[in-house]
């Protein structure tokens, strides 16, 4: 192989490797914004879960009624 033989495979390997990088980094930022909405929505289970946690505590809490 000379020298411009060589020069066109590394080349050709650069560009391959960087269309490659550039695909997994547009995957990569997809996968981002799914996780952050995820994140979001995950916080706000918990929130609603917690505000339902205590409307229950707060029945616990109460005395039965007289007649028991």
């Amino acid at each position: 192989m000379n020298l411009e033989d060589r020069m066109t495979e590394l080349e050709s390997r650069q560009a391959f490797q960087d269309d490659t990088i550039q695909a997994l980094n547009d995957v990569l930022v997809a996968q981002q914004r799914v996780v952050e909405r995820l994140q979001l929505q995950m916080a706000a289970l918990l929130k609603r879960h917690e505000e339902m946690m205590g409307q229950f505590d707060s029945f616990e809490e109460e005395a039965p009624p007289p007649h028991y």
